[in-house]
């Protein structure tokens, strides 16, 4: 059998070659400004050593996009007659592009009532019907909020979009705790600035701040200090004995805006061991050394937490209970420009009275440790 190798069909495919847009070169949908009022919830959570950014408005959110004759070329955003719930102008500055501008946004801690302003950046930019003067239908200049100046080139541009975002560098300069901030902006007709619909954002950021956890001593400035135990000589009634007590001021910040239910508090005696010595004593020894009963005091700790008096015990965990309900303190923690809110705990050391002449003349110094702890489930 012969096989013939035939020629095979030529295929011809004739490709028509058009210029590609860019990704982003696309004509927005046609959008209506929404009427009423548009409620937007948002919860944010951030560790403060690390901020993130929060977004309202995402880049180039459209707020109304129609043909030419609707005006939305012209469309802006103004604040209302709340200042606490937005700080910008109320009506149409008519200026032409000057790029991004700051919002003042009140936010108020829930805890402490603290508050705080903080600037949340917007910026119009203005979009064409056809690419006329554009390749990808959108102007290069960026407007502010509460303009609704525009570029004409042959024709009015025929929508607006916004972008709305608090920076990192801004939030973060909120301190930990529970913020809640409420912002509400009209959206304006770019024909007479008519009230088109408002815009409420309900914003609830949660900042959490671990690494600034500490046992604050606010007459200190920081977590250590020296001790005066304020012991005293007193001869009558004979024997002559010596005691006293002596108050150190504390507040407890555990790095949550004092939203945790419970903080742990352990103390610990930095001297020798002393053998039958009772759990809640703690001492102090004679410059002079030695391990005899007369060089050494013994003092007890004592921490008031809600008007109650808890006694510490040597290594012991001593739960303090309600944190995130106990009265509330701002102090001034180191490397901060701005104040915290801690629970006070006053410590007291109490020295009882021994016979003077059952110990040695001279100085006594100790080294107390005290070690707070987190609970492992924050809120």
């Amino acid at each position: 059998m012969r096989w013939r190798l035939q020629r095979p069909h030529a295929i011809v495919l004739a490709l028509a070659l058009l210029p590609a847009l860019p990704a982003h070169a696309q004509r927005p949908p046609v959008t209506i400004p929404a009427p009423g009022i548009t409620v937007t919830p948002l919860r944010h959570a951030f560790d403060r050593a690390a901020p993130l950014p929060l977004s309202l408005w995402p880049p180039r959110t459209v707020l109304g996009f129609q043909e030419v004759a609707y005006g939305h070329g012209g469309l802006h955003v103004t604040c209302t007659d709340t200042p606490a719930r937005g700080r910008c102008p109320r009506s149409d500055s008519g200026e032409g592009p000057g790029g991004r501008r700051p919002i003042q946004l009140e936010f108020h801690e829930q805890r402490s009532g603290q508050r705080r302003e903080i600037g949340v950046v917007g910026w119009l930019e203005r979009v064409e019907w056809e690419r006329t003067c554009s390749e990808d239908f959108w102007e290069k200049s960026e407007y502010p909020l509460w303009t609704s100046a525009v570029r004409e080139c042959h024709i009015a541009p025929a929508g607006t979009a916004a972008t709305l975002q608090v920076e990192a560098s801004e939030i973060g300069a909120l301190v930990a705790g529970r913020w809640q901030a409420e912002l509400h902006l009209d959206v304006r007709s770019g024909l007479g600035g008519a009230v088109l619909g408002r815009h409420v954002f309900v914003l609830d950021v949660t900042v959490t701040d671990p690494g600034r956890a500490a046992i604050h001593l606010p007459e200190h400035g920081g977590s250590a200090a020296q001790m005066d135990l304020q012991l005293h000589l007193r001869t009558q009634p004979p024997p002559a004995s010596v005691g006293g007590e002596g108050v150190l001021d504390m507040c407890l910040y555990d790095g949550m805006g004092s939203s945790s239910s419970a903080l742990v508090l352990i103390a610990r005696d930095g001297g020798p061991e002393v053998p039958g010595r009772a759990p809640q004593q703690f001492s102090v020894w004679h410059q002079g050394g030695g391990r005899a009963p007369h060089d050494r005091l013994d003092y007890q700790l004592q921490v008031l937490h809600a008007g109650r008096t808890r006694a510490l015990a040597r290594d012991a965990h001593t739960v303090l209970d309600g944190i995130d309900s106990a009265e509330l303190r701002p102090v001034l923690l180191p490397g901060m420009d701005q104040p915290v809110h801690c629970v006070p705990t006053p410590l007291t050391f109490v020295t009882p009275r021994v016979p003077a002449a059952e110990k040695r003349d001279g100085r006594y110094q100790g080294d107390l440790t005290l070690e707070m702890r987190l609970p492992t489930r924050r809120p």
